[in-house]
């Protein structure tokens, strides 16, 4: 250090630094050295927070005066960024909120130096102004530029030498590392402080950077006894929040998730790295595995499971010594069968004390027998399986009626189906009351064919006389037609390749549903928005930039477009629409009654516990009305008050279902508009995210804006509010079901709610595809295989894994082994097979094939065209005669034929022997190449009693003309049966076979083939023209009479 006074301060996300006494102001060396002695590598306090002190920063120490400390913060909200600026800064700021000068600066806006001067600077000192008017816009600018979305200097230091910042506090947008990655460099997201940053969480977090799912791990207490394994963003955060209610927070392990369809592969490392950190210690009073999940909309539970299934058999040992004990609760597309497995493997397989639940159990009911606040259930589950559903038992395929109607207390408007009301003279677009009817046409972005057979299939079990789905527009095809099934029948939906075309030929479409990955969801809806037409919008990615949603949300509200998402699954109206994947496969549609309106309309954020609340609405009430997940991301398109006063004026619903959570304070509109006497019916609700305030360090949980800010944001504090003003709010999650039955009980009682008669609905038969992954039907294969497999997460080459042919070193003689011969080959096996491709490689541009490759390439014709040309020449009278060799001398010798008895049958027949003879080479002029194979074989074959009889065979037909030699195709084809029938890889038979069947000419053609390539490339390189042969080198000869 050169300067001789120093700052020290700690860099550990730890606000308030100042006043926990952990800055060090005009420090020389050796007090910089002292005041670290007391601090550095120690553990202190912070809040609820214990750690070690580890980061410091050593700064130069900047002389000012108290009245050049200032303070500014700029942070993000909905409507825009704000940037306070108070006049006086430093340690004893007090409370900025109060005090500073506050400037909006609204999306899509920009900053002013005369605003700033004007709103923020009126208390500055004038000598200052300008200096400060310069950082601040230039602050600003880099806090857009860079996607930040919190920002706090304290001080900010302004001297007459210049702009000082002594200390920072920030955010950034981590979703926008696509656009940033170039400008941030390479970026570290630690962890709170309190909390140490370990090895699986990073193993897990690199697993969900190269996954399409979502896969994320916080280790809490790697000591706890309670581990949990939660499938769903929404899910997780209800889990562990019952964990502590039920008095587990010191218990409590870890935090994590794992959804968005994950393969077996990516569950079962995600698993099996839960397994290895839980069985490291043992507890006195042994561990319980909680693998919990809300009802699933498209992801395949059998699949996943099986990846967990893997994972329990690898360590089974491991947990029966750490007295483990595992409960599951899952539903969603093929649960029947995960549950049946995941129960097999603890009672047949590794004898650990697995309890199995279905969707007939409360979601979090396996806490509380987890940590034996009840008694485990022992009824048997329902021996249900997915097909049950969807089996037409009434032999019938027409469409029936309405299976039912709506709830006696709904009332027909005309405003069902009108998409929106008239704009208003001078104010925007009005939002429509009703997003969806049983008319609506939806336009899908993106090629989610299966989403998309999962509406039709809705619609139908509807009784929808069409389908809800117009049109897709996929930018990666041409336009075409896409097969999709209409119950019974195939149809065929348009798909365009871009907007405009879709729009003007679908004008009754008004709605969007849009699956664009992240990179592209904010040009594609912003492009859609230019059509009036669209009245809503599903945005299903997740991930999108906060700073490009709130413009999205901007030129929604413009337009009068409704948005729900971003990071959604979308929403439903029973009876009427669904999107995407909303309510999950067939079965749940039909076991939650979705194919009927109900009297109950629900707004959650997750997509996953939207399905949840389905199943318990369904199980409580007469159904669902309505139910819309607005997204787990910091700003959704549209929020809970927009679709709570929607279904307050919307006479079919009689009562409404809120599943807030932390973060945010949108839920505070709800209690307001509850006291205003806006909302009158009743309101249920439940806000998640109560564990939040019991844990000493933050947590991120599975949602982006799913982290409190300030006291007001949490879960604890918007439900005592939303209680005292009049919403209906249970004890914990576990009693949510409880109090929306007793709600919809008084509504009955009353007459408010008169339930309908149920009808059965239409069965619509399953797909082929599902019907066969639930191993309800079978078909013989088009096509067998046994040399390689690509279904799994590694490629396999003849039973041997891609990485393993790498890590072994076979080469590619060995890669050919697996592939043309399904045996590891050894080492000289190997080496042989590599030599002959490089002996057959090229013989020169005279040979029949290599003419042709080079005439063809001439004539402007391609690659492939080129090499094919050069290969179609290939026989045995050029380059095919090793099998043919292989043949004749094999049997000649099996059948114990001396060489001369062998040459003088085929002289006596009238038959050349193949691969005996050469144009050019001769017993005076060797083949090299021959001599090159031929040492080698000598040197590694075991044995080479078919080379040696060819070998005499030369001798014989040499002696009547030099040129009569064992070529190199007769060479590679006598040493190929000897390789084959010698190495201990095969069988005689086997052996034989392979020459028959003319695995030996494929080295041929193997080699050669890269010679072709390379008399193409080198034709392409020297810029050759159009060959044509000359005329002197022609022989024109013509019968006699044609000449006269």
């Amino acid at each position: 250090m050169t300067c001789p006074n120093q700052s020290e301060q700690l860099n550990q996300l730890i606000k308030r630094r100042g006043k926990l006494g952990l800055v060090g102001v005009n420090l020389d060396l050796e007090g910089v050295k002292e005041w670290l002695q007391t601090r550095l590598m120690k553990e202190t306090t912070v809040g609820k927070a214990k750690g070690i002190l580890k980061n410091f920063l050593i700064e130069p120490f900047v002389a000012h005066k108290q009245e050049e400390e200032f303070y500014v913060c700029i942070y993000a909200t909905r409507e825009g960024d704000y940037m306070l600026f108070h006049h006086e800064g430093g340690v004893d700021v007090g409370d900025v909120d109060s005090k500073a000068l506050k400037l909006l600066v609204g999306v899509d806006e920009k900053i002013s130096a005369d605003t700033v001067k004007s709103q923020l600077l009126t208390h500055a000192p004038a000598d200052k102004k300008e200096m400060l008017i310069s950082f601040l816009v230039g602050l600003f600018n880099m806090y857009e530029d860079l996607y930040f979305t919190y920002l706090e200097i304290n001080p900010l230091v302004v001297t007459k030498d210049g702009v000082y910042v002594l200390d920072m506090a920030a955010k950034i947008d981590a979703t926008a590392d696509y656009l940033c990655k170039a400008k941030w460099g390479d970026v570290e997201f630690p962890p709170p402080f309190g909390r140490e940053a370990y090895p699986e969480e990073a193993y897990i977090a690199d697993l969900d950077a190269k996954s399409g799912a979502s896969l994320k791990l916080t280790l809490l207490n790697p000591r706890g006894r309670i581990w949990t394994m939660v499938a769903g963003g929404g899910a997780s955060v209800v889990y562990s929040d019952t964990i502590c209610d039920l008095g587990g927070v010191n218990e409590l392990a870890n935090y994590g998730e794992y959804s968005g369809a994950p393969s077996e592969q990516q569950t079962y490392d995600y698993a099996k790295t839960i397994l290895s950190l839980m069985t490291r210690e043992k507890h006195p009073n042994g561990k319980v595995l909680i693998i919990g999940g809300s009802i699933a909309n498209f992801t395949n539970v059998a699949a996943t499971f099986k990846g967990i299934v893997r994972a329990i058999k690898d360590y089974q040992d491991p947990l029966k010594e750490h007295e483990v004990t595992i409960f599951v609760r899952r539903g969603g597309p093929n649960y029947q069968e995960g549950l049946r497995v995941m129960g097999e493997v603890g009672e047949f397989t590794t004898g650990i004390p697995i309890h199995v639940f279905g969707t007939e159990t409360h979601m979090t009911a396996i806490v509380g027998m987890a940590l034996g606040h009840r008694p485990i259930a022992t009824q048997p589950r329902v021996a249900a399986h997915t097909a049950n559903f969807l089996l037409n038992t009434s032999g019938g395929t027409t469409t029936p009626a309405s299976s039912r109607s709506a709830s006696f207390s709904e009332v027909k408007t005309g405003a069902e189906n009108s998409s929106a009301q008239k704009t208003r003279a001078g104010l925007p677009p009005a939002k429509s009351t009703t997003l969806f009817s049983n008319h609506t046409k939806a336009i899908v972005w993106g090629m989610q064919t299966r989403a998309v057979q999962g509406m039709l299939d809705f619609d139908y079990v509807c009784s929808r006389q069409e389908p809800s789905v117009a049109a897709m527009v996929y930018p990666f095809t041409g336009d075409h037609k896409q097969k999709f099934y209409w119950g019974h029948k195939e149809i065929l939906l348009p798909v365009y390749k871009n907007m405009a075309d879709a729009m003007k030929k679908h004008p009754e479409v008004d709605v969007l549903i849009s699956f664009a990955s992240l990179r592209s969801a904010y040009d594609s809806t912003i492009e859609t928005m230019q059509y009036p037409q669209i009245r809503t919008m599903a945005i299903i990615a997740e991930g999108i930039p906060e700073a490009l949603t709130r413009k999205i949300i901007k030129m929604a509200e413009e337009k009068g477009v409704t948005i729900i998402g971003p990071a959604t699954v979308g929403g439903i109206k029973p009876g009427c629409f669904k999107i995407g994947n909303t309510g999950g496969m067939l079965d749940n549609i039909l076991a939650s009654k979705l194919y009927r309106p109900g009297s109950v309309a629900y707004v959650s954020r997750s997509g996953g516990m939207s399905n949840e609340l389905n199943n318990i609405i369904s199980r409580t009430t007469d159904g669902v009305y309505e139910g819309v997940a607005i997204g787990g991301d910091r700003y959704p398109g549209s929020v809970f008050m927009d679709h709570v006063l929607r279904y307050q004026d919307t006479p079919g619903v009689k009562m409404i279902v809120v599943l807030g959570e932390i973060g945010g304070n949108e839920e505070y509109k709800i209690c307001k508009g509850i006291k205003e006497g806006r909302i009158t019916k009743p309101v249920v609700c439940w806000c998640i995210g109560t564990c939040a305030t019991l844990f000493s360090s933050e947590v991120q949980f599975g949602h982006a804006g799913a982290c409190a800010n300030q006291a007001s944001e949490t879960a604890l504090a918007k439900n005592k509010a939303l209680e005292e003003a009049g919403a209906f709010v249970p004890k914990s999650f576990d009693e949510l079901g409880d109090v929306i039955k007793s709600v919809y009980d008084n509504l009955v009682a009353k007459g408010v709610i008169m339930p309908a008669k149920e009808v059965p609905p239409p069965t619509v038969p399953m797909d082929y595809s599902w019907a066969r992954e639930l191993g309800l039907i079978r078909k013989p294969a088009s096509f067998m295989t046994s040399i390689c497999d690509e279904r799994g997460q590694e490629l396999i080459y003849a039973g041997m894994p891609i990485t393993e042919v790498f890590k072994s070193e076979i080469g590619l003689g060995g890669t050919l082994g697996l592939l043309w011969f399904q045996r590891r080959l050894p080492r000289y096996a190997c080496q042989f097979i590599e030599m002959c491709l490089m002996v057959t490689a090229d013989h020169g541009p005279a040979v029949s094939g290599a003419h042709n490759t080079i005439v063809c390439a001439r004539a402007g014709k391609d690659l492939i065209s080129s090499l094919t040309s050069g290969l179609l020449t290939i026989g045995d009278r050029f380059g095919g005669a090793l099998d043919a060799a292989a043949k004749q001398f094999s049997k000649a010798f099996d059948s114990g034929m001396l060489p001369m008895e062998f040459v003088n049958k085929m002289k006596k027949d009238g038959k050349l022997i193949m691969g005996i003879g050469h144009r050019v080479k001769s017993i005076n002029n060797p083949d090299m190449r021959v001599q090159i194979l031929k040492d080698f074989v000598k040197q590694h074959f075991p044995a080479a009693q078919l080379l040696d009889y060819a070998l005499e065979v030369e001798k014989i037909t040499t002696s009547k003309k030099p040129n009569l030699i064992l070529n190199v195709d007769g060479f590679i084809g006598v040493a190929f049966v000897d390789l084959l029938r010698n190495c201990g890889g095969f069988t005689r038979d086997e052996a034989d076979e392979f020459v028959e069947i003319g695995a030996l000419n494929g080295i041929f053609v193997l080699g050669r083939s890269m010679g072709f390539i390379g008399h193409y490339l080198d034709q392409k390189r020297l810029k050759q023209g159009l060959y044509r042969h000359p005329w002197d080198d022609i022989s024109y000869v013509l019968p006699e009479h044609m000449t006269m």
